[in-house]
């Protein structure tokens, strides 16, 4: 039996159990991972709150982390026992030791720490897509990016900075501001004390911007479309402060475009997921990118990991370690 953190009915972070529970040999195609650490993610406090549904209850939450394969399954040839290895979108993850697939996980350069590999899975791979595939990101590109001293949003005040781009962000505080600020970010807009639409015309020189990355959702919709510029792209990926509303399409004057992608689409192949990890790494190892693990909870204190999330308490990555 492993320990592992379980949802039995949706609801706030009081529904978290650690629990022991019953683990199979791997499955066919399958490895058992005994995992160093776990990544803590937005994405789990939506499939805990019913916000997103899970296929199934009861269901162990978290989608990313790193480990050691202690056990293969048949017909598994890429992998043995002994490799280091991560993954970051398969759900399962807030245990001690897991099973997956052996196709949704990548080998772990020796360069890179569990700890950060677990910090940067889901929200790293999250940044190369909405980058190099949502949206192509370009010197020239004037970009603004909500939450920008978040996990995900201090990965992409780093790889923005290196595309040369201009990146403009929001964060709510004065010590979020000065983090972003110092990962790279261009201009940074305090969202509580400032108008942040009227903030990007007067940086962009009321131009608008080429591209919205919003993960916030509820409370920054639609104020977002008055960012961009005519035919610009509005990138919803998160709802940190609830589901964005049912969109007008009279809504995009500007002949504007409006997508909402998942890293799971981004990633649907071995191929893809390889090489969208494999970027990542370069980014890493190369240093152009640097991970800040903030914050580190036991598995057995998820409750207060979502609680602090969700309470904006947490910059950079957080992590679980069993």
């Amino acid at each position: 039996m492993v320990r592992a953190i379980r949802i039995h009915a949706t609801g706030g972070p009081e529904v978290l159990r650690l629990e022991r529970i019953d683990l199979p040999p791997p499955a066919a195609g399958e490895v058992r991972i005994r995992q160093r650490a776990m990544g803590l993610n937005f994405i789990d406090t939506y499939q805990r709150s019913g916000l997103y549904t899970l296929a199934a209850l009861p269901a162990v939450l978290g989608m990313e982390g790193a480990g050691d394969v202690v056990s293969v399954g048949e017909s598994v040839a890429e992998f043995k026992i002994g490799d280091r290895v991560a993954y970051g979108t398969e759900l399962g993850g807030y245990a001690e030791e897991r099973n997956i697939r052996a196709d949704r996980i990548v080998p772990l350069p020796d360069a890179i720490s569990y700890e950060t590999a677990a910090a940067m899975m889901l929200q790293g791979m999250t940044v190369r897509y909405l980058f190099r595939e949502t949206f192509d990101v370009k010197p020239q590109t004037v970009m603004l990016f909500h939450a920008a001293a978040g996990g995900v949003g201090l990965i992409a005040c780093q790889w923005a900075k290196a595309l040369g781009a201009t990146m403009i962000g929001t964060a709510g505080s004065p010590e979020k501001v000065e983090l972003a600020r110092a990962h790279g970010c261009t201009h940074v807009i305090d969202y509580r004390n400032e108008n942040f639409v009227e903030r990007v015309r007067e940086i962009t020189n009321g131009r608008g911007c080429d591209v919205v990355y919003d993960s916030i959702g509820r409370d920054t919709f639609p104020a977002s479309l008055d960012c961009l510029k005519p035919k610009g792209l509005w990138v919803s990926f998160g709802n940190a402060s609830g589901p964005v509303p049912p969109v007008d399409l009279g809504q995009l004057k500007g002949s504007l475009f409006a997508t909402r992608p998942s890293l799971m689409a981004y990633t649907g192949t071995p191929e893809a997921l390889r090489a969208t990890a494999a970027d990542l790494f370069a980014q890493v190892a190369a240093g152009r990118i640097t991970i800040r693990v903030n914050q580190t909870y036991p598995l057995a204190e998820a409750e207060r990991a979502h609680r602090d999330l969700e309470g904006r308490k947490t910059t950079g990555s957080s992590i679980l370690v069993a």
